[in-house]
């Protein structure tokens, strides 16, 4: 018999395999862009955020092997009754197979944007996701330098969902906002 995957469970496993600490966070910083991208395109919210919430499962035993990455997520979660569109996404999202659907788009261009974004709320003098805005966001983009990690290109690859960036980056930063707590920002 196969099992349900809730968001409980799911929870319980990033905390299992990732631990509690940074890559937590953005771990639950990407649920919420995706979860606030959902209800943007009147899409299924739990499914989104669920995908968002586990995309990077994996990420503490195959961060010195790329290849891996997402595969052994598929492996640890065989389990449960996923569909298969969820694999495929959570595949999609570090480039191992191409985006074909506004689901793989998402998870994809929120990825990097939610890292962009809490580095925007750490240059801000008050340090709080809340200080930050749209113009804010979008000056610290043009800078190449800044949060040089969080890859523009695949940010930018929102207008494959028919978002402009700075809406695409707002959308994401409302959904950060609603966890900022636990974010610590």
């Amino acid at each position: 018999m196969e099992l349900k995957l809730t968001r409980d469970i799911a929870y319980e496993l990033v905390v299992d395999k990732i631990g509690v600490n940074n890559l937590l966070k953005h771990i639950l910083a990407v649920e919420a862009g995706m979860r606030r991208l959902a209800e943007h395109f009147d899409e299924d919210v739990e499914y989104w955020g669920l995908i968002g919430l586990v995309h990077d499962l994996d990420y503490n035993e195959t961060k010195n092997d790329e290849a891996r990455h997402t595969y052994l997520t598929g492996e640890w979660l065989a389990e449960y009754d996923l569909p298969e569109e969820m694999l495929y996404t959570i595949h999609a999202h570090p480039g191992h197979v191409p985006c074909r659907s506004r689901l793989d788009w998402a998870l994809y261009s929120v990825d990097p944007s939610t890292g962009f974004i809490v580095a925007c709320a750490l240059m801000h003098p008050a340090k709080k996701l809340a200080a930050i805005d749209r113009d804010f966001m979008l000056r610290r983009f043009k800078e190449k330098r800044f949060a040089a990690g969080a890859s523009r290109e695949n940010m930018a690859a929102c207008s494959n969902l028919g978002l402009e960036l700075s809406e695409f980056l707002s959308l994401v930063h409302e959904g950060m906002l609603r966890i900022q707590d636990q974010l610590g920002l």
